[in-house]
């Protein structure tokens, strides 16, 4: 019967045993190290065993695990390099000052899991490899470690009994229950630190006090940028004192600072010029998660360390990674000397060229949709403007509607379209060269508006009508040629035997001046409409809609704004549209050959009154109106599907390559060897619980580093 008892037992420890290496692999056989790990250790193992086993001491393990001190990837302003040698306690399984390659190739393994950072936490408490963390170890551990002026934190309070049990029953935690520990462990250290400076209850503790507890409880996980401005969190409420509503904020928007990091890059990548506003982000916040991820206070919080720098309200990638990628810090900031030599290197030039590019093509593509969609009301525009007859039988066309009508019937559905491909020819260089000169205009009449903010209405009139006269250069021959082709099928119908002409032919026949007559009207039309058209259109979308540094409008609002401004500029230069078309279309027998601009504006009121300098104004409105909205359109939705991936010079230029960041962003921490971050992010986790794990109370020896484990300096 005892021998029958002795076995369950031997059975109950056995599974024991394999239930603990199932959950924790303490006892795992070590892996097999490869080739790769045999050439790192022996890198930098600087001991070895009498019988010539090579051996790495701890500040062998530290140099191994660490990038060099002069790397960028360093940051050992915030975790001093020696305070890596604690995870050497979780290497170091038969806890002999010392390691081989077979330890280093375990501790690379546990590198390699997916919670890497929590076991190697885990590992480094349970001290006896139980597979539990039992409170006395832990406490020891931690009292080793701890700062002597480290914010005071009671493990017996409500919150640690909740895991590790009351003072009379004491708990071991799993690695499951220590990891969610850990987790809770720094919003804990955060409020009872919180109580210990707000000693009257208020509430409220000084910019000073907020900064010591964030320092001592957070430092290692935040950049400089935030570490240097902790103290203005007071100016994102009323009061000269902090809440701890806005302490809560803080912690909480640093815990999620990953999740902050998609809203952000997600809601860029939807604006058109690369920055956000807090709108944005809360609106990208809640279609991002099923539920409110961000308080207002917390958005409040975010803005405010992002915008210290940027106060328009619209923020870009730059102004958020201060806040989000904690190995930002401002000595990474390109100097004005070295943003000129990226610029003058090649690559900032030709992420313009390429832009301009980008621009120019999306352009292109909607000015052609736009002026498609539209055509067959230039047409009729054009044949009611080339009308000349006032009797009324002798009249070819009696409205719009008729001459559409007679189109359709005389030379079939394409006749709408005739000329249409010198058009869309066109749309690209005229639309190209009105935006540009608009937009430079502009940008140099910045500060001439009201109360020395944006531009004044003068300077809009000069920028719209500049831009409309510079780009007769191309509209002028184009708008010969397609008028031409426009009037030819009416020419065929009323003259049997009329050849049809192309395109090319009428080029040849007009040659280079010819292309240019009726450039004098063409200039007095253009120059009124951009003139009209561009302020109307600025004020629109300002005044009406309200869009401002702050405000984004949307895709309909703009449309509206387009189409409104379009009316006035199309109708109320109708009249020298008119007399830009007779000039351009070729007089047919027995009509009046206009010899300039003056005659045939005179010829028009004498032979057929006023009202004839607005024929075809009312079609000249629906052209313009929905050419301007199919435009605008379609460009919104080309940018939306091909947008233009944004570099910033010192990206292309490759200055900041060399720890395998992208600095242009200044988002994504280091990422270039994979040891290093899991080891790094290890002892964050491990800080959570003091901002002094690892760090040396001494400068120790050779021979004090293989005596005093987990503690040292290099």
């Amino acid at each position: 019967m005892a021998g029958l008892t002795d076995e369950v037992v031997s059975k109950s420890q056995q599974t024991a045993a394999v239930v603990v290496d199932a959950l924790v692999g303490h006892d795992a056989p070590a892996p097999e190290a490869s080739a790769q790990i045999h050439a790192h250790f022996d890198k930098y193992a600087s001991s070895a065993s009498p019988e010539g086993v090579k051996l790495m001491t701890q500040v062998d393990f530290i140099e191994a695990i660490t990038p060099p001190p002069n790397s960028v990837a360093a940051a050992y302003h915030k975790i001093p390099r020696e305070q890596y040698g604690i995870l050497f306690l979780v290497a170091d399984r038969s806890q002999k000052g010392q390691i081989t390659v077979q330890d280093y190739a375990f501790f690379e393994n546990l590198l390699s899991k997916p919670d890497a950072e929590y076991e190697i936490a885990f590992r480094l408490f349970d001290r006896d490899g139980t597979g539990v963390v039992n409170f006395n170890d832990f406490i020891q551990l931690y009292k080793e470690n701890k700062s002597a002026d480290a914010l005071p934190f009671d493990w017996n309070s409500s919150w640690a009994s909740l895991y590790l049990g009351g003072q009379k029953a004491r708990r071991e935690l799993t690695y499951a229950q220590f990891s969610q520990m850990l987790r809770g462990v720094q919003g804990e250290r955060v409020r009872q630190a919180f109580l210990h400076f707000d000693k009257k209850s208020t509430g409220h503790i000084t910019p000073a006090e907020f900064e010591e507890i964030i320092v001592k409880t957070q430092k290692h996980k935040l950049s400089d940028h935030l570490l240097e401005n902790l103290h203005t969190l007071c100016n994102v409420g009323l009061s000269s004192k902090i809440s701890y509503a806005h302490v809560r904020a803080f912690q909480n928007l640093m815990k999620d600072i990953d999740l902050v990091e998609v809203i952000v890059r997600k809601a860029i990548s939807k604006s058109k010029d690369g920055s956000i506003t807090r709108a944005d982000f809360i609106n990208e916040a809640a279609q991002t998660s099923r539920w409110g991820t961000f308080t207002p206070m917390e958005a409040d919080v975010l803005f405010h360390f992002a915008s210290l720098d940027n106060q328009t309200g619209r923020l870009s990638i730059q102004d958020f990674a201060k806040v989000v990628d904690p190995s930002w810090k401002p000595s990474e900031r390109l100097s004005s000397e070295k943003a000129a030599a990226a610029v003058s290197s090649g690559p900032k030039p030709l992420q313009t060229v390429l832009k301009s590019m980008y621009n120019f093509g999306l352009g292109a593509i909607a000015g052609a949709f736009g002026a498609t969609m539209v055509y067959p009301i230039d047409l009729v525009k054009t044949r009611m403007q080339n009308q000349r007859v006032t009797v009324v039988g002798e009249r070819l066309y009696l409205n719009s509607i008729d001459c559409a009508k007679k189109v359709i019937k005389n030379e079939g559905f394409t006749g709408l379209y005739r000329g249409l491909g010198p058009q869309l020819v066109g749309v690209a260089p005229e639309k190209a060269i009105k935006l540009t000169v608009n937009d430079i205009i502009r940008d140099y009449a910045k500060g001439t508006g009201p109360e020395g903010k944006g531009v004044s209405l003068p300077w809009e009139i000069v920028a719209g009508g500049t831009a409309g006269g510079c780009q007769v250069i191309f509209t002028n021959p184009l708008e010969i040629v397609k008028i031409r082709l426009q009037v030819q099928g009416e020419i065929a119908k009323n003259t049997p035997g009329m050849p049809r002409r192309s395109a090319l032919w009428i080029v040849k026949n007009l040659g280079l001046l010819g292309l240019y007559k009726g450039a004098s009207a063409c200039l007095l039309r253009d120059i009124p409409f951009s003139a009209i058209y561009f302020p109307t259109y600025s004020h629109m979308k300002k005044d009406w809609f309200g869009e401002s540094e702050t405000k984004k409008l949307g895709v309909a609002q703009l449309l509206i704004s387009g189409a409104i401004a379009g009316m006035p500029a199309a109708y109320l230069t109708t009249p020298c549209d008119v007399i830009k078309t007779r000039l351009q279309v070729e007089a047919r027998k027995g009509e009046t050959s206009y010899r300039g601009l003056t005659h045939c504006a005179s010829t028009i009121y004498k032979e057929e009154g006023f009202k004839a300098f607005f024929k075809g104004g009312p079609a000249r409105i629906l052209r313009s109106s929905p050419q301007f909205g199919f435009t605008l359109a379609a460009y919104e939705v080309l940018q939306n599907i091909a947008p233009f991936p944004e570099h910033d010079a010192d990206d292309l230029s490759g200055l900041n390559k060399k720890a395998g960041r992208l600095h242009a962003t200044g988002l994504g921490d280091f990422s270039g060897d994979m040891p290093w971050v899991r080891s790094r992010n290890a002892l964050k986790i491990i800080l959570d619980l003091d901002q002094n794990f690892g760090r040396s109370k001494v400068k120790p020896t050779e021979e004090e580093w293989k005596r005093i484990r987990g503690l040292g300096g290099i």
